[in-house]
């Protein structure tokens, strides 16, 4: 696995022909709407192929995949541009493996709505470990709040990937709310009631697991919130389903603001199966232009939670999007646009303005100028910003990566991934 980075006067042809592959490879794999168009500091994933399968009349992805001895999964990885099983034709190259030695096994999760787009889906799956349905609610009486889910746990068990159930106290207006987690933390029976709807629910739906996310809990439910999750973890366990608990990121063990203060590091991490840190959303939609989760404040957060829990219960969050702020900032009034990394490079290429790179945060960025004469500064994630956090998962030596989330589709995210790493699949 190559990263190329886009320099002036680079084309798809001299690009192809500076890596002895095809054009067409590099398009295909890249997803490329116009291959015609490319922006200085765009950065493309060049894949070398070691092993090559042309297809023959007859051939499917399960014959060849017995032929080689791999899986219809693995074939997937290789070849995105495949889509479905059953899209391959005579003549067709099917990459069996690449050049590149694995770094080792990883673990991989990504969150969804129930909406998400089907086709989507089911080009990401190949790449995931876990999938986390988002979200199902709880009534103050400890309910839940269904969702329309069956089909995604259908589809994702089909692929091999274990689906979590997950719960939290979002609101219909998409915040969380303190309130309804002050009172299921502080009565038992409510608490009891919830669990018992949850092993009703994971049962019924054949989840696998439960991922639990509560945040702003309140300093004075920390403790609480540390017993709740053990009592639903003790249970769940009992039950055969395994408990993540997601936790905000955290440098220090008392650090001050109602996102931080009631997840206390060492107990959570105690009392559950595993955690994800929720390690982006630094720039985010009211604050100032920056990387959503630069790698240096990563850093810190890392080295605070392996001071407290073990690394082999650890999740990394990664965001799978940026954000198109507007200059200058106004506390209290600006806003900026989510924008897939994706329709980042697009914009770039409409507006005419290279990408550039930080190299502390290890992410990407560009400026432009609207037609009002408003600056724009607009940070995402490529390639080269994906490898240097999954140099961090190995660095760290955690058990996976979680991404926030798997709605947009990033074709150079899950070539990066898949090039390093060997993807664990548990069903």
């Amino acid at each position: 696995m190559i990263i190329h980075v886009v320099q002036t006067g680079d084309t798809i042809y001299t690009i192809a022909a500076k890596y002895n592959t095809s054009p067409q490879k590099i398009i295909d794999d890249n997803e490329l709407q116009d291959p015609n168009v490319l922006v200085p500091g765009q950065t493309l994933v060049i894949l070398v192929p070691d092993q090559v399968h042309i297809v023959q009349p007859g051939d499917t992805l399960e014959n060849i995949a017995q032929r080689y001895g791999t899986t219809v999964v693995e074939l997937l990885q290789y070849n995105p541009q495949i889509g479905y099983a059953d899209a391959i034709f005579p003549g067709d190259q099917i990459t069996i493996t690449l050049s590149q030695e694995k770094r080792g096994p990883i673990r991989v999760l990504g969150y969804a709505y129930p909406n998400i787009d089907r086709t989507v889906l089911m080009k990401t799956l190949p790449y995931l470990t876990f999938i986390t349905i988002f979200t199902y609610g709880i009534t103050p009486e400890g309910n839940l709040i269904e969702i329309d889910d069956e089909e995604l746990i259908r589809i994702a068990r089909d692929f091999g990937v274990a689906p979590l159930m997950l719960i939290s106290t979002l609101t219909e207006e998409g915040t969380f709310s303190n309130e309804l987690a002050h009172t299921i933390l502080n009565d038992q029976d409510i608490q009891n009631n919830l669990i018992e709807n949850v092993i009703r629910n994971l049962r019924e739906k054949q989840y696998y697991g439960l991922d639990i996310d509560f945040e702003y809990v309140l300093p004075e439910d920390r403790e609480n919130f540390v017993n709740f999750v053990r009592n639903m973890t003790e249970r769940l366990n009992q039950e055969g389903f395994t408990v993540l608990t997601a936790l905000a990121p955290k440098v220090s063990a008392d650090q001050p603001g109602l996102l931080y203060e009631a997840h206390d590091y060492p107990a959570l991490g105690e009392v559950s199966n595993r955690v994800l840190l929720m390690t982006y959303e630094w720039g985010y939609t009211y604050g100032p232009a920056m990387a959503v989760a630069p790698v240096n404040r990563v850093r810190e957060v890392l080295d605070y939670a392996v001071s407290e829990i073990p690394r082999d219960k650890i999740y990394m969050g990664i965001p799978n999007y940026g954000y198109n702020f507007i200059l200058p900032y106004i506390q209290d009034v600006s806003r900026a646009a989510s924008v897939s990394n994706v329709e980042a490079v697009q914009i770039a290429a409409d507006v005419g303005s290279p990408i550039q790179y930080d190299e502390e945060a290890q992410s990407p960025f560009f400026i432009y100028f609207d037609n009002q004469g408003r600056e724009h500064q607009v940070w995402f994630e490529d390639a080269r910003s994906i490898e240097a956090k999954l140099d961090l998962f190995t660095e760290y030596d955690f058990i996976g990566v979680g991404y926030w989330n798997i709605m947009r589709y990033f074709p150079q995210n899950w070539l990066v991934l898949s090039s390093l790493y060997d993807i664990v699949k548990l069903l």
